[in-house]
């Protein structure tokens, strides 16, 4: 869908190539500036991330302090439909390639600042990371033990979601661009992606004074959490409408359950200790099995490598035929994609191509 369309890409780390990442697999060509020393994700992980997150791209390493590099940057951005970069406020201005310059030589480029905090926030210059944004946002205090201490994730939640939420003012941009012939800046804040999912929950707070979102939701109640298997894994169980806890419950053969839907996930709750006792009594395989049979929003607890074996295989797209009804799986993350993408360049792979004016 965005055949043509042509992404330079200044940024370092996670949020920027996550993002154009994603407009690449739109169709659009990305072109990633990179430092003499490149992107610093190049030193982290192995380069596992790096590779992750820009497959696919064109790199040409330039020092943007030089003059001559910073022309060949120019000559590309006036080329270019979409800008995209992540540096603290003010770094891109003292370069001379703020908005309004560029904006100059381009007037109709589509220009994405992507910080944590915004340009003219308070915290805009305030040093900081995915960590940092979860915890400022009231994400992390979502996500606690049951001793009240909050988590550690293991997933950049501010700086995908970020990406996502990036990508999407993006395409938006472009489609108004279409209309209007205009170009637009976008001043991207991590954290506006934050704080957007956590509208419920600021609602939720400000009504009745809880902290934790829909209740239901938050561990709670039997039908709605998560359970131990009798080999130390675990399933999802998600039978909030009636119709599927009734199924579940007919399944297990106690339908006196039934009428429990809503009751307590607690200590004191001889019902639940009943669910917590038959959910060990299966291993997750067998589980996996009930709930191919059993249309009760019951789903295993998978690792990594299960749940990229899983969504690849053809297997799945037949274990979801749930009670007569077909559901599509959509994901651009399949086997299908990951063979389509070209592998991560290496540093200046397409400098001597980039750098002819005829490019």
């Amino acid at each position: 869908m965005l055949d043509g369309v042509t992404v330079i890409d200044f940024s370092h780390y996670l949020p920027g190539p996550f993002a154009s990442l994603r407009l690449a697999d739109l169709g659009a060509e990305v072109i990633k500036i990179e430092p003499k020393t490149g992107d610093m994700m190049r030193s982290l992980a192995e380069e596992c991330v790096f590779r992750a997150n820009n497959a696919g791209k064109k790199s040409i390493a330039l020092d943007l302090k030089n003059k001559q590099d910073l022309q060949t940057a120019k000559q590309l951005i006036q080329k270019a439909d979409v800008i995209i970069e992540s540096f603290r406020p003010g770094v891109m201005k003292r370069l001379g390639l703020s908005y309004e310059d560029i904006r100059a030589m381009n007037e109709t480029v589509v220009y994405c600042s992507i910080s944590g905090f915004g340009q003219q926030s308070k915290y805009s210059l305030f040093g900081s990371h995915d960590l940092n944004y979860m915890a400022m946002t009231g994400v992390l205090a979502q996500l606690k033990d049951q001793e009240g201490r909050p988590i550690h994730p293991t997933i950049t939640l501010a700086d995908l979601i970020g990406s996502i939420h990036a990508v999407e003012q993006i395409v938006a941009a472009l489609y108004y661009r279409e209309r209007t012939g205009k170009g637009t800046y976008i001043d991207l804040s991590l954290v506006d992606g934050l704080l957007s999912m956590m509208m419920n929950h600021f609602v939720i707070e400000h009504d009745t004074g809880r902290k934790n979102g829909i209740a239901e939701l938050a561990d709670t109640v039997v039908s709605y959490r998560l359970y131990e298997t009798k080999d130390g894994r675990y399933v999802s169980l998600a039978a909030l409408e009636k119709k599927f806890w009734e199924n579940f419950c007919h399944a297990v053969e106690k339908p006196e359950w039934i009428l429990h839907h809503d009751s307590p996930a607690s200590e004191e709750n001889p019902i639940f200790h009943e669910i917590v006792h038959l959910f060990q009594t299966k291993t997750l395989q067998e589980w996996i099995e009930f709930s191919q049979t059993v249309d009760c929003c019951l789903a295993p607890v998978l690792e990594t490598d299960e749940a990229k074996a899983l969504f690849a295989a053809d297997s799945y797209r037949k274990m979801i035929h749930i009670a007569g009804r077909r559901i599509e799986v959509a994901t651009r993350y399949d086997e299908t994609l990951l063979q389509k993408r070209k592998p991560a360049p290496s540093l200046d792979e397409h400098g001597d191509l980039l750098r002819k004016k005829e490019w």
